[in-house]
């Protein structure tokens, strides 16, 4: 829509105009100025940015602006050569060396919802920005704004369109991840990908890996940005999935897997004891890949006693499960607890995975830095297998890592306002009084993250160690005006944690509503 505050061609030529010229900058080469309306010429040494875009309203659009006005600026310009997935284009700013890549997305988010997430190359090695790049990329917006008439910028058409070999060359990747085994034969098992772009993909590479076909969801598997068998395109979100589990149902699947929208997330649901299905969380699928990572590594020989530069490490987000480092322990491997999200995991030092709990995962960081759900979708399908050729099934392995590791069980809770003021506030109070428990239990030890703890940049979040063992984490939520509690629990047996749970969720409820 039209504004500031809205995605719409005018923000996308200004962001697209500032990034042009903060890429410039950075390279020691000339863009066209913010006043000059003829198209800069092309240097052989011009940095490239490559972008792509999903299937979501306009999103081609915004595509074709960027690439024109980059192009117009004097830098190389390539657009992927059709609607892809969001790792399809972080795929390529690596394969391609690019100095940066752009995708038109909003991920999961509700349908008049569209983005611009921005990848670095060079030093960066294709993460996404994080300070300072993001403040300086932003003034350089702020400067193209200011300067007025964005119809003068700037545009040209000597861009380039990217052959399918940059796609190919993702499907070839993602396939190594893990080749089908012989437990695939036979494997059934349902797809949705959400009526978003993950589909044309995967299938591609379930063809190269050797996987069997699923059974796919037909209302959702083409890409369509109304979303209108959803309201809110998230595997996470309740009914999301209900046409999955119906499909599963009539197929009588073994598991469902999904993808979101962009397909950067991943959902995997198993069937219950009561005949339905459960979705697993991201913590429990996280666990699972952490865990296959962790053996791969070792079983190379490349975990404990490496040099210390170069020693193989498991990340994840700080608010995600403590199960991971207990994996990276077991099996000599450097952890890592990040900020929220995979600009920072990605940079984690020696990463071989790492994953958020929000259903994001990264299985391949040498060719993609940033959460694939494409990638994690033949790693379970590959777990699933192996399992399956020894009579087992997924539900198996959740078993398995509770006996080996111990159980991790995890929760949140939420208080929502309507004034984003006020969480600041909530904040503010915690940090000023501390409390001394939460419900029954004593609070051991308090991390406030904008003081700097374990090496992290400064972040507003507080972390309280409770003396059980147990884990409770605060923070504002990015996207809405809501406070997030992340509660994390290990206990002997799978009763005994979700006791403990539950009576940890009443005392994360009982300290917000006294904060509100």
């Amino acid at each position: 829509g039209a504004g500031t505050n809205r995605m719409n061609r005018v923000l996308v030529a200004q962001a697209a105009a500032g990034l042009a010229a903060y890429l410039a900058e950075r390279a020691g080469v000339d863009a066209a100025a913010d006043d000059v309306a003829e198209p800069a010429p092309l240097r052989p040494d011009a940095p490239l940015v490559v972008v792509g875009y999903d299937g979501r309203r306009n999103s081609d659009v915004f595509a074709r602006d960027s690439v024109e006005i980059f192009a117009g600026a004097g830098l190389r310009a390539v657009l992927l050569p059709r609607l892809l997935p969001t790792p399809v284009l972080a795929f390529a700013v690596r394969h391609l060396g690019a100095a940066a890549g752009v995708m038109v997305t909003a991920s999961h988010n509700p349908p008049n919802d569209n983005g611009y997430k921005v990848y670095l190359g060079g030093e960066d090695e294709g993460s996404q920005i994080v300070s300072p790049a993001d403040a300086e990329i932003a003034a350089h917006i702020q400067r193209v704004a200011d300067a007025g008439d964005i119809a003068a910028l700037p545009r040209s058409l000597a861009f380039e369109t990217a052959s399918e070999d940059v796609v190919d060359a993702y499907i070839e990747a993602t396939a190594a991840v893990a080749p089908a085994p012989a437990g695939a034969d036979g494997m059934t098992w349902v797809y949705t990908a959400m009526h978003g772009v993950g589909w044309e993909t995967l299938s591609a590479i379930l063809d190269r890996a050797g996987y069997p076909a699923p059974v796919v969801v037909s209302e959702q598997i083409e890409p369509d940005g109304s979303f209108p068998t959803v309201s809110f395109p998230n595997p996470e979100e309740p009914g999301a999935m209900d046409l999955s589990f119906a499909a599963a149902d009539e197929a009588r699947a073994e598991f469902v897997i999904a993808n979101d929208p962009d397909a950067d997330r991943l959902a995997v649901a198993l069937p219950d004891p009561d005949g339905g299905w459960r979705r697993l969380t991201g913590n429990e699928i996280g666990l699972l890949l952490g865990w296959r990572a962790a053996r791969l590594v070792t079983s190379r020989g490349e975990g404990e006693g490496g040099a210390a530069a170069a020693r193989p490490s498991l990340a994840c987000s700080l608010v995600s499960s403590p199960g991971l480092k207990a994996i990276a322990d077991a099996h000599g491997l450097d952890f890592h607890a990040t900020l929220t999200g995979f600009k920072w995991i990605s940079r984690a030092p020696g990463i071989v995975y790492g994953f958020e709990e929000a259903l994001g995962y990264l299985v391949n960081p040498e060719t993609v830095r940033d959460k694939d759900g494409i990638s994690a979708a033949i790693a379970v399908l590959g777990l699933a297998a192996d399992a399956r050729r020894e009579g087992r099934t997924l539900g198996d392995l959740l078993a398995e890592f509770d006996e080996t590791f111990g159980v991790f069980a995890s929760d949140q809770v939420s208080v929502r306002t309507d004034d984003v003021a006020a969480v600041g506030a909530m904040m503010s109070a915690l940090r000023k009084q501390h409390p001394h428990t939460v419900g029954d239990v004593p609070i051991e030890q308090v991390d406030d993250l904008l003081e700097g703890v374990d090496g992290l940049p400064p972040g507003d979040v507080l972390r309280l160690w409770l003396d059980d063992g147990s884990r409770v984490i605060v923070r504002p939520s990015g996207t809405e005006p809501k406070l997030k509690v992340y509660l994390d629990v290990r206990a002997e047996s799978s009763a005994d944690a979700q006791s403990r749970l539950r009576a940890l969720a009443d005392g994360a409820r009982a300290l917000l509503d006294s904060l509100a």
